[in-house]
């Protein structure tokens, strides 16, 4: 069986937290972003849902 590659982290390179403490890059919550390295693929794909839904919320998506 082959190993799974580590998912990629959604770092855009704009690293600024706002007034909640979520980058306003990639949408991860500081906790997030510190424990990005030590998750697994399942938990690293949970937090993009977040992020993602994060970023709709804001208006950053159009979906």
């Amino acid at each position: 069986m082959e190993r799974e590659l580590p998912v990629a982290s959604p770092c855009v390179h704009v690293c600024a937290l706002d007034d909640d403490d979520i980058c306003i890059g990639c949408q991860r919550t500081m906790a997030e972003i510190t424990r990005w390295g030590r998750m697994d693929n399942d938990e690293r794909r949970q937090v993009l849902v977040r992020c993602h839904e994060r970023a709709r919320i804001k208006g950053q998506l159009l979906s």
